[in-house]
């Protein structure tokens, strides 16, 4: 369509019958034609056109709607054509009469309803409360600056988008197929740190053409799901890629089905058939393997990239690349030679933590910091051995099991408060570079029948979503033994045991319950059960390891030295008691002024037992005299 030959046709038809406007209208018109068309404008309408299939009408309307934004005289004249005496946008009657379409109901209806490529895509806005003819036509704001030459996204997408890793993994071979094949939509199951989006980087890779890759998890909690993926339908339209969409879950599908491109939803949740009638091309992603990781971590760190406690961390592709430049860059402010192990976990605990992620401290708990006898130590390094070589074990076959089992692994620590459990906790998942996700009772457990479990799934779907370790402290409040049916209060509670156990044997994350009492737990988690780790109360050797951990790098008195083999020998408490001691002497001597002496470690163990409700040791009734009654 010539917009200046439609406008020109226009004008003549309303000239010469009382319109009142033919000077200001022929001024505007000869202006445009001495301008000229916008070759690179036209170029760019054409393209757009074609990518969002527009018919010669469609395209013709989004022509006048353009010629608006594109210049003053444009805006004059279509104001003027539309009935008004300034510059305007124009109504549908003027934009189908221009667009060579009869400027009745039923073509605007046809050409611009709610269901049609212009409305659905958000290439144009209709705007107004009047008759629809009378209504304005308006450009979408991000179509107008596609069109004028503007390839940056919107605000809100570019908060979404990350940048294509693409990695060649199983199934993506099927991935290219279907894209081959014109499927509007690929459902690529992405469990547990599955490498979903760029199994389909990879795809469009080898197809040689370009993706937009998004995660709807980053979209602004201010606005709508709908509009975020509009707005990345949109602009994978305009670029011509196929949309990978990270956090599909959170979009309903006919949102994606209808895309002007190919869309890869790459989503922790399997399809569900009740979604939609269709069904989409369906494919698992697998977790990567230590190699592929490697391969990832080597242009980022360098050296660093073969330690072990580094590939081995669960991250998927696109996290690896985020957790690596933050390393990298972190340790060369800190003016650090080369990037460390501990760096790259502190980064990567700084990517995993969410709103509802109970964060780690600052410096980070490793198996130094735990003084455990060593049977429990084993086991503590033994976890960790499963749970950074998982993927190469899972890669051999299904030897976790099948018929809905997950990968995950669970372990349970079992002793006396204060043995160290809650750090071991910490340890495995700071050792990890993970988040602790420390489950609130208080929280989960509700009066109401069914509530409970509905919490329940929260937190294994939010621990699955944050890459978190999953911490029930006191966990025999929840996994008690299942008693027998009296009342419909017990059928209920043993109804909330039946799902815990089925849903642990379905996360593919790390699971640690702590409980005091082992007996208290329902027998059949023992088999849901990798580990079960006994904490016992510290014996004299484990105790003075305790006592020396904790004083290490104090500034003792050295006219008043602390009697470590006599707090040992005499101090029957736990690791947790333990510190409790030292944390006060040390305030007592920090408010002195002074440094720490057993003076105020004596103090602090008397204060202690007594806080407890058990008699203080005896020996050491008066300051500094040792051997007193």
């Amino acid at each position: 369509m010539s917009f200046v030959k439609a406008c020109a046709g226009a004008t003549d038809r309303r000239a010469g019958s009382g319109w009142g406007q033919e000077v200001a209208a022929a001024s505007a018109l000869a202006v445009l034609e001495s301008d000229g068309p916008d070759a690179a404008a036209t170029a760019r309408l054409g393209a757009l056109a074609a990518r969002f299939g527009l018919s010669e009408v469609e395209t013709a309307l989004l022509e006048v709607a353009a010629a608006a934004e594109e210049s003053v005289a444009g805006h004059l004249l279509l104001g003027l054509l539309s009935g008004d005496d300034r510059p305007g946008r124009p109504t549908v009657a003027l934009a189908l009469e221009l667009g060579g379409a009869a400027p009745g109901a039923r073509a605007a209806h046809r050409h611009l309803g709610p269901r049609t490529a212009l409305s659905r895509f958000g290439l144009v806005r209709i705007v107004g409360t009047d008759v629809l003819l009378s209504r304005r036509l308006v450009l979408g704001d991000r179509v107008a600056a596609y069109l004028a030459g503007d390839d940056v996204p919107s605000q809100t997408t570019l908060s979404m988008l990350l940048d294509p890793v693409p990695v060649a993994v199983e199934g993506t071979d099927e991935v290219v197929a279907a894209l081959r094949s014109d499927h509007a939509l690929v459902w690529v199951h992405a469990p547990g740190g599955g490498a979903g989006a760029a199994m389909a980087a990879a795809a469009c890779e080898r197809l040689g053409v370009s993706c937009l890759v998004a995660d709807l998890g980053r979209l602004d909690p201010s606005v709508p799901v709908e509009d975020g993926v509009a707005g990345l339908v949109l602009e994978a339209g305009l670029g011509g890629s196929v949309l990978v969409v990270l956090g599909a879950e959170r979009a309903r599908p006919e949102w994606l089905w209808h895309s002007a491109v190919p869309v890869c939803a790459v989503s922790r949740d399997p399809w569900d058939p009740e979604w939609s009638g269709d069904l989409p091309v369906t494919v698992l992603a697998p977790r990567l393997s230590v190699a592929q990781r490697q391969e990832l971590w080597r242009p980022l760190l360098g050296e660093a990239s073969t330690s072990r406690e580094i590939t081995t961390m669960p991250l998927s592709p696109e996290q690896i690349v985020t957790v690596g430049r933050h390393a990298a860059a972190t340790a060369a402010v800190n003016g650090e030679d080369g990037v460390s192990a501990q760096r790259v976990r502190q980064s990567a605990r700084t990517l995993s933590r969410g709103r509802s992620v109970r964060a780690n401290a600052a410096s980070a708990a490793t198996l130094d910091d735990l003084v455990l006898p060593p049977a429990a130590l084993g086991e503590v390094r033994r976890l960790l051995d499963w749970a950074r070589y998982r993927d190469e074990v899972v890669a051999l076959g299904p030897l976790h099991g099948k018929g809905g089992k997950g990968i995950g692994i669970c372990a349970l620590f079992s002793g006396p408060p204060g043995t160290g459990k809650t750090l071991a906790a910490h340890v495995i998942a700071d050792s990890l570079g993970m988040d602790l996700y420390q489950v609130d009772l208080s929280s989960i457990v509700d009066k109401y029948i069914g509530e409970t479990e509905k919490n329940l799934e929260k937190v294994f779907v939010e621990a699955e979503a944050t890459n978190a370790v999953l911490f029930f402290d006191e966990a025999d409040a929840l996994f008690g033994s299942r008693s027998a049916v009296t009342d419909a209060k017990d059928r209920y509670a043993n109804q909330e045991i039946a799902y815990l156990l089925q849903r642990m044997e379905q996360f593919d994350g790390i699971t640690v319950l702590a409980s005091n009492l082992r007996g208290n737990l329902d027998p059949a988690f023992a088999r849901r059960l990798h580990f079960m780790v006994a904490f016992p109360d510290p014996d004299v050797e484990t105790r003075r390891r305790l006592w020396e951990h904790h004083l290490a790098g104090l500034a003792l008195d050295a006219d008043d030295p602390v009697d470590v083999d006599w707090l040992c020998s005499t101090v029957e408490m736990a690791g947790g008691d333990i510190r409790n001691m030292v944390l006060a002497a040390v305030y007592a001597a920090v408010a002195e002024s002074a440094s720490l002496g057993m003076r105020h470690v004596d103090d602090a163990v008397r204060r202690e037992h007594l806080k407890l409700g058990r008699r203080p040791p005896a020996g050491r009734t008066i300051p500094g005299v040792r051997g007193t009654a």
